[in-house]
C-alpha cells in the first residue's frame, strides 16, 4: 500500500504533503524531527491521507494535493473538522 498524506503544522498552520509506503513510521519520523523539511514546523497533525494500491497512483495524488486545486480541495474537505478556517 502507498499513501499520499497531508500534515498540518501547529506552529505555522501550513500543510505539508508527502508520500510513503509506511504511514505510521513516516508520521513518527516527521514528529520526531527526523525529516529536514518539517523539523522546524513541529508539532504536526496528520489531517488527511489516501491509500493507493499502485505507486504511480499515489504519486499522482500527491502531485494533485500539492497543486492549487488540490489545496482548495483539502481546505474544503477539512474546514468542517476545525483544522482549517475559511
Amino acid at each position: 500500500m502507498h499513501y499520499a498524506y497531508v500534515l498540518l503544522s501547529k506552529r505555522d498552520g501550513k500543510f505539508y504533503t508527502g508520500l510513503t509506503n509506511d504511514l505510521k513510521r513516516r508520521f513518527q519520523e516527521h514528529n520526531s524531527g527526523n525529516v529536514e523539511s518539517t523539523m522546524k514546523r513541529r508539532p504536526l497533525d496528520l489531517v488527511y491521507y489516501e491509500a493507493c494500491l499502485v505507486f504511480d497512483d499515489a504519486i499522482a495524488r500527491e502531485k494533485y494535493l500539492k497543486s492549487g486545486m488540490g489545496k482548495g480541495y483539502l481546505r474544503n474537505r477539512l474546514q468542517h473538522y476545525g483544522f482549517v478556517t475559511g
